[in-house]
């Protein structure tokens, strides 16, 4: 089977975490081959690096912010994603690239283009084949966000305009590459049925791979 790689993006709170999960499962239970991960995280450095992104330890500039996320996700990617992409597993990421420029980008105001270069660097220029964005308003996100945990994090605790940014960045970016972005309008809907749309979209695009591998196979240019 070829492999894939699907990332899961969009504002605090909005259920990326479950339904990487859930599609996860989904996939094993028809016999796929996955690794769900995370990020900032997914490695050992990354785990230790989340802790200071998101603690309160500390007060980061923007750009060592930047910086600590991408060497994060460069050891994540070297040590992880791509042996796991190698192997013809399905890789389920919850958050990526996209994230930085959404927050550090459009929400703190640094350079897209710059960011650009410093993720390229650190991915050595992988990218998803499908980003599935799970649309919600912020305020409504953070507020799910605090019942589940009880508390906020470092960057969760940043004012609303921050977060409205942030969000209309995930858009921005949606907009920009409508070929590879699935936008789901999650508000007022069950986990169920944000289950079900994710796995719609993701269904299609196994059912192209499979097309593809076949002809492929037969000596076919796809």
């Amino acid at each position: 089977m070829n492999s894939l790689f699907l990332t899961f993006e969009g504002p605090d709170g909005c259920g990326k975490s479950t339904q990487a999960r859930l599609l996860a499962e989904k996939l094993r239970s028809q016999g796929y081959d996955v690794f769900l991960t995370r990020e900032p995280g997914g490695t050992s450095l990354g785990e230790a690096v989340r802790e200071l992104l998101l603690g309160k330890e500390y007060e980061l500039t923007s750009s060592a912010e930047a910086l600590l996320y991408a060497a994060a996700r460069a050891q994540h990617v070297e040590e992880k994603i791509r042996p796991a992409l190698a192997k013809g597993q399905i890789v389920i990421c919850d958050r990526f690239v996209d994230s930085s420029l959404a927050y550090q980008g459009y929400g703190l105001g640094l350079s897209l283009q710059k960011l650009r270069e410093i993720n390229l660097f650190a991915t050595s220029g992988l990218e998803p084949d499908l980003t599935i964005l799970l649309d919600l308003d912020p305020q409504i996100g953070l507020a799910r966000a605090r019942a589940g945990r009880g508390q906020t994090d470092r960057i969760e605790e940043r004012d609303g305009a921050f977060h409205k940014q942030v969000r209309e960045g995930f858009l921005d970016l949606a907009r920009s590459q409508p070929e590879r972005f699935a936008v789901i309008q999650v508000e007022g809907l069950p986990p169920e049925e944000v289950e079900q749309l994710v796995w719609t979209r993701v269904e299609k695009l196994l059912g192209k791979q499979r097309g593809t591998f076949s002809c492929n196979k037969m000596g076919v240019k796809s």
